[in-house]
């Protein structure tokens, strides 16, 4: 019981290290959306290890229709979670997520295998998230993919295939992108900033710039 108060306490405090908005855990306790469906998860895992399954869903379900957040009683999530605003988070039974990781809004871990005709499936199909990883609003990650640790997963993105370590991915797809040579000495909200670079939007300018210098060269040719 100690062990599942310090994770609590680390999930409070984490609201407050990246949430400018909130600075209190009283504060945190009252007006988190997120954090309460964390801690809410924390109860209803215990009790679905206990083998309670059937108090478990009910309950999770409740918590559901109280803070827009799904979370499955048998996901397995490490301390220091943060959920910010909440709504529409989805995070399926065999999802896995290390220690201080951040979800916004609208992030679905989701599975992708489908049942087969000889009943249900009980492989891995969700992901696996790392440490310190930030999923930024509307992405998905879906199908029992690895995510590493320190990796950022851009808004709106659609992951499909495992990310390295440290990378940053963008896109539908999510493909990779070059982070800026000088860090932000701040919390990336969102996965993303302003200063990394997308390859294929780089490309796709190159592309643009040799169309306009082709037509140049047809209408001086003409003339």
């Amino acid at each position: 019981m100690n062990q599942k108060f310090k994770m609590i306490l680390s999930d409070i405090d984490a609201v407050i290290a990246r949430d400018p908005a909130t600075k209190s855990r009283i504060e945190a306790l009252l007006c988190s959306a997120g954090l309460q469906a964390i801690i809410a998860y924390r109860i209803t895992h215990a009790i679905w290890k206990h083998n309670f399954r059937l108090t478990a869903r009910v309950l999770a379900q409740i918590v559901r229709f109280l803070t827009g957040v799904e979370i499955h009683p048998a996901a397995r999530i490490g301390s220091g979670f943060f959920i910010d605003h909440g709504m529409g988070v989805v995070i399926g039974e065999t999802s896995e997520i290390g220690n201080n990781v951040t979800l916004y809004h609208g992030v679905t871990l989701g599975g992708t295998k489908a049942f087969s005709s000889k009943g249900k499936n009980m492989a891995k199909r969700h992901p696996t998230l790392g440490n310190n990883v930030i999923v930024g609003a509307g992405a998905q990650i879906l199908g029992p993919i690895k995510v590493g640790n320190d990796c950022k997963i851009g808004a709106n993105a659609v992951v499909l295939k495992d990310v390295e370590n440290g990378q940053t991915v963008v896109g539908v797809p999510a493909h990779k992108v070059e982070k800026a040579k000088v860090k932000p000495d701040f919390f990336e909200a969102y996965g993303v900033c302003a200063a990394d670079q997308d390859p294929i939007e780089a490309r796709l300018e190159q592309l643009q710039a040799e169309i306009e210098r082709l037509k140049g060269e047809h209408k001086n040719g003409i003339k």
